[in-house]
């Protein structure tokens, strides 16, 4: 009895360990806006149940995987160590080997190609070059010579491919067209995905200049960066706020701003903090936001079609 609770208890760390490894807190980056893409596609009366899967399916592995390729190159160029704050630590701290890791990414990444072919199969074969600029840069981001994390530019990339384009494809593959509500509404979707990798190089500040690497905090500095995040916060809000008084989308859009507090707690979170681990709360935070506001865009945008049945 006594080696069958050892092995229900390394199963149960194992499990804990694999799950740590994707980082499962980055994923709302990847399902929130496919529901957006794929709601706003409701409202325009086209829904397909086997493509949605598909296409969630497809986005969460892939972040899963652009994670994992995180974890190898940053072991690989000795950014990560035992001690690093928000890793998955499959490597330093668990004792996976490399390769393992880089074949999960791999993995990964071949499902979401088979999953890709039923996709563009159902809807367009445009969506194959789409779709693999997408995974492209999920690798190129820590992979490659020239990494994008290195760059300024990582909130831009992460926000544009894993926010903004992921709605248009979710919304384009039951639609078969991509309309300016759909682009319009993605906007502060994508600013928000852009703020959770932020939120990271605000955390990664100190290692990250030590490396060599230009991230946004370390080119602006701790303070300003966080200055620019709580003006980014508040460009996605008065965004959604402009779409409504415009006329552009249904008032009950406006629910997202019941997300405020999370954006307000996150940013906050950041100022006059130093440690790492200190700041992981104002990270989760900064991830709640980007749940919350697109959660509760979903929820708003159902309303007004179920009102409009």
């Amino acid at each position: 009895m006594k080696v069958e609770h050892n092995d229900a208890h390394s199963n149960k760390k194992n499990w804990k360990i694999w799950w740590e490894l994707i980082r499962p807190h980055t994923l709302t980056a990847a399902f929130v806006p496919v529901l957006l893409g794929s709601v706003l596609a409701l409202l325009e009366g086209k829904t397909n149940a086997l493509l949605f899967a598909a296409m969630m399916v497809a986005s969460v592995l892939i972040q899963a995987a652009t994670n994992l390729f995180n974890e190898y190159y940053d072991f690989k160029r000795g950014l990560d160590t035992e001690k690093s704050v928000g890793i998955g630590g499959g490597i330093v701290r668990h004792g996976m080997s490399p390769r393992l890791i880089m074949t999960l990414a791999l993995t990964m990444y071949g499902i979401s190609v088979l999953l890709g072919v039923y996709i563009c199969a159902s809807s367009s074969w445009w969506l194959a070059v789409v779709g693999s600029i997408c995974m492209l840069m999920g690798y190129l981001y820590t992979g490659g010579p020239y990494p994008i994390s290195y760059t300024p530019l990582g909130e831009l990339f992460s926000g544009l491919f894993m926010g903004f384009l992921i709605i248009l494809i979710a919304f384009f593959i039951q639609t078969g067209y991509v309309s300016g509500i759909a682009v319009l509404v993605a906007v502060p979707s994508g600013i928000l995905v852009g703020l959770i990798n932020l939120g990271n190089n605000l955390r990664d500040h100190d290692g990250d200049k030590a490396n060599g690497r230009k991230t946004i905090p370390v080119v602006l500095g701790p303070q300003n960066a966080v200055k620019f995040m709580a003006v980014m916060f508040g460009l996605a809000y008065l965004w959604l706020v402009g779409l409504v008084v415009s006329g552009t989308i249904t008032p009950w859009i406006l629910l997202s701003l019941l997300s405020i507090p999370k954006a307000i707690q996150a940013t906050q979170g950041f100022v006059g903090k130093t440690e790492p681990i200190t700041m992981m709360p104002a990270m989760k935070a900064t991830g709640q936001t980007n749940t919350y506001f697109g959660l509760l865009m979903v929820i708003g945008l159902f309303i007004s079609y179920l009102l409009a049945i």
